[in-house]
């Protein structure tokens, strides 16, 4: 069975803090990428050479887009591609069969193989935005591990590689233990899952000489199995090459929620699902004590430029957080996208610019022959969740059609409420607004 990697977390720590040679690693750990490694200063060495390495994040396809909460890793070999060296994603088509049981306290809901490639080709889209897939030395790699998991013979398969694993060690990877602790189900399906993991490090090492895993904090355990894996296979071969881990830390806002999760839900990286107006909007609504984080981990501001920010206090810090909205969003949905909705939210907080950038929903024109209850509009467009919450915004006068402040609750709409271009802004406090626009059917 695999022998654990001795890894001393005090010698980790003073680790991070000498000097590094590999641009990669110096500039994730200015900007506070670090959590864990297995060996920090051989793979700061290896990356400092000449020799482009190849590093890899897997994604599963639990979902028709990725949110903010999977920007960090996507940051991540966006940087790995951009000191020199060749990303790959791996999009987990064979592991979302089974689903990941990291951070969660139940099973995910198994998918079938047709939504999961539905998920997989939206999923594409999004990394497209951040890196580079075009044929060069360093140009990404996207792979889907079906490619192999689904060939594989199950009895071979534990053979050659479940010899390797031991169960007393995997019940105590974070992953099992807290479920269990929890006396919550961890079924034999999900059990597996470290196991399948660890063995597509093993396959892109030998097909693509990939190198080094890295993931979010939640993903050490099976990191470490993985590299531990190709230290037990290389043994018993001629070929031995050693394998790295990398992981970065749960980042959580400034209240202790975690990461792209909003009152309203997921905040997107699919324009279909999130508007570049709605999500310059997450990032400027970033709280105080998050703006410089947030400004080293999610937008490519050099460093310096970034520690002038954070000396801003007060009211002044507002333009701090401009700077992150309008820089994270254009990394995703381009600079002119992301000047468009800057200048949409200065109209909107500082009466300049304008405001055709906002979200545009459309209702057909007949339906307007009858009048709609304000409550019901509120309720059709998504601005608020339920008919209380309408009468709690409206009593408390936060509540405006066209800048003009509601005061009745029965009140009906209309065509009569709509401009000469069909259109009215419709808004839910200071925050949240949007266009209805009327549309015609042929």
């Amino acid at each position: 069975m695999l022998c654990p990697l001795k890894i001393n977390n005090n010698n980790f720590k003073a680790l991070i803090m000498t000097k590094v040679s590999s641009e990669f690693i110096s500039e994730i750990k200015v900007r506070g990428f670090i959590h864990q490694a297995t060996d920090l200063n051989k793979l700061d060495s290896i990356l400092s050479k000449n020799k482009p390495q190849t590093g890899y994040i897997g994604f599963d396809c639990t979902a028709k887009s990725l949110h903010v909460g999977s920007l960090m890793q996507i940051m991540l070999l966006r940087w790995f591609q951009k000191t020199g060296h060749r990303p790959i994603v791996l999009l987990g088509g064979g592991t979302t069969l089974i689903g990941d049981p990291s951070g969660k306290d139940e099973s995910r809901k198994l998918l079938n193989v047709k939504t999961i490639s539905i998920n997989s080709k939206n999923i594409k889209k999004v990394f497209e935005k951040f890196i580079n897939f075009k044929e060069n030395s360093q140009s990404a790699l996207m792979i889907n591990n079906a490619e192999w998991l689904t060939k594989l013979s199950y009895i071979e398969f534990l053979r050659d590689f479940g010899k390797h694993f031991s169960v007393n060690r995997m019940l105590n990877f974070d992953s099992v233990k807290l479920r269990l602790e929890r006396e919550q189900t961890l079924s034999f399906l999900e059990f597996n899952y470290m196991i399948l993991q660890a063995y597509d490090f093993l396959e892109l090492n030998r097909q693509y000489g990939c190198i080094l895993q890295m993931g979010g904090s939640d993903q050490w355990g099976n990191i470490v199995n993985g590299v531990e894996l190709n230290r037990r296979v290389s043994a018993s071969s001629s070929k031995s090459e050693e394998l790295y881990g990398l992981t970065s830390p749960l980042i959580t806002n400034s209240n202790g929620g975690k990461m792209g999760k909003t009152e309203k839900g997921a905040i997107w990286l699919d324009p279909e699902l999130l508007s570049p107006w709605e999500y310059w909007q997450f990032w400027r609504n970033t709280a105080d004590q998050d703006v410089s984080k947030f400004l080293k981990l999610f937008t490519e501001i050099d460093i310096g430029e970034i520690n002038k920010l954070e000396k801003l206090a007060g009211e002044e810090i507002n333009e701090a957080k401009k700077v992150l909205a309008t820089e994270a969003t254009a990394l995703l949905h381009g600079r002119q996208s992301a000047e468009k909705s800057e200048n949409t939210g200065k109209h909107l907080f500082e009466k300049i610019g304008d405001e055709n950038f906002l979200p545009k929903v459309y209702i057909d024109y007949e339906i307007l022959n009858k009048k709609i209850s304000i409550l019901d509009l509120f309720l059709m467009n998504n601005l608020l969740s339920s008919k209380s919450e309408a009468r709690r915004l409206i009593r408390g006068g936060g509540a405006k059609i066209n800048d003009k402040v509601i005061k009745n609750e029965s009140l009906l709409v209309d065509k009569s409420f709509f401009t000469s271009s069909n259109d009215i802004k419709l808004s839910a406090g200071k925050k949240r607004h949007i266009r209805i626009v009327l549309k015609k059917n042929n």
